[in-house]
């Protein structure tokens, strides 16, 4: 007998819905999973809502649960935190993370699902994806003791960043954005806010994760001699304009993309995806995390919330959708 499930589809770019779906009872080695609370990747899922993933990128841009195709129909999403309703008795009841779209039940194999440790609340632990994105490019920067860094950009990667790098021992950590209003945030963080033309120079690092062609542009020019950019920015079908002549090669500046999809290579013999977001889940007892969560809504709402998020109508970090009590 199947389970009655309802999931948030996009139908066409700029369109979305709920659609009723169904789901299997779990089998062997699969549970079944009811959702408590999905977050909203704002810059990627807004990409995807407004049909902005590239076709070379069609393939390399799927979600791990992902149903239909770009540019839609699809179900697309990846921060899904719910308890577990049925399957191996040690998972019964249990909260867990799950890189699944936005959808009221689902049935996964258990080793697609991470425990949300006790320490961490489960509203929080929405924030699973973007955190393990920060953590990943921390291994690939390598930031050292003492460094000046610049985290360009304060959306929900850029703002995980800096959160990590306050606890560096002798790091310099300034979150830059052009809007103002990240100042609150930034102090909840526990790191300085400057906007662009406030920020310091001479950094040893900066992390550019605003998305945009000025941010890449003021990163290049915040570095010091023989300094790092690493870029954190996907612009989907976007082209952008990087002024690598003026001083670039006689700096001898380096600029080095970091993307979650692999561990990076500092750690990779070393450390599994499941061991990359198993620690992602632990950085989030931190409660300054909240500072990241900034709107909420019903899940039968969504399709009107998304419109407004892309639209730029309903601004901040990440949007928490909330689901309903357990159905009869």
């Amino acid at each position: 007998m199947r389970i009655k499930s309802d999931a948030f589809w996009l139908r066409s770019p700029g369109e979305g819905e709920i659609r009723p779906v169904s789901v299997p009872r779990p089998g062997a080695g699969e549970v079944l999973v009811r959702s408590l609370y999905s977050g909203v990747s704002r810059g990627t899922e807004s990409l995807v809502f407004r049909g902005g993933v590239p076709e070379s990128q069609h393939e390399l841009m799927r979600a791990p649960f992902q149903e239909g195709d770009f540019p839609g129909p699809v179900k697309y999403g990846y921060l899904n935190v719910g308890v577990v309703e049925e399957g191996p008795p040690a998972w019964q009841g249990r909260t867990v993370f799950c890189l699944y779209p936005h959808q009221t039940r689902y049935v996964v194999p258990v080793d697609a699902v991470t425990l949300v440790p006790e320490a961490v609340p489960p509203a929080r632990a929405v924030l699973a994806g973007t955190v393990e994105t920060a953590v990943n490019a921390l291994w690939d920067a390598a930031p050292l003791i003492g460094d000046r860094i610049a985290v360009v950009g304060a959306g929900m990667v850029g703002c995980s960043v800096a959160r990590l790098l306050a606890g560096f021992p002798g790091v310099q950590v300034q979150l830059v954005d052009v809007d103002p209003a990240r100042a609150a945030v930034a102090e909840a963080l526990g790191v300085g806010f400057v906007t662009p033309e406030q920020a310091d120079g001479e950094c040893d690092l900066v992390v550019h994760a605003s998305a945009t062609e000025a941010g890449l542009t003021r990163s290049l020019e915040l570095l010091a001699t023989e300094g790092t950019i690493v870029e954190l920015s996907w612009y989907g079908d976007r082209r952008v304009s990087v002024p690598l002549g003026e001083a670039f090669h006689s700096r001898r500046l380096i600029l080095r993309a970091s993307q979650v999809g692999a561990v990076s290579p500092a750690r990779r013999s070393r450390r599994t995806y499941a061991d990359r977001l198993s620690l992602a889940l632990r950085l989030l007892a931190d409660p300054a995390f909240d500072a990241l969560i900034t709107g909420e809504c019903a899940f039968a709402d969504l399709p009107e919330v998304m419109t407004r998020i892309v639209s730029g109508d309903l601004p901040g970090l990440c949007h928490r959708v909330v689901y309903g009590p357990a159905e009869d």
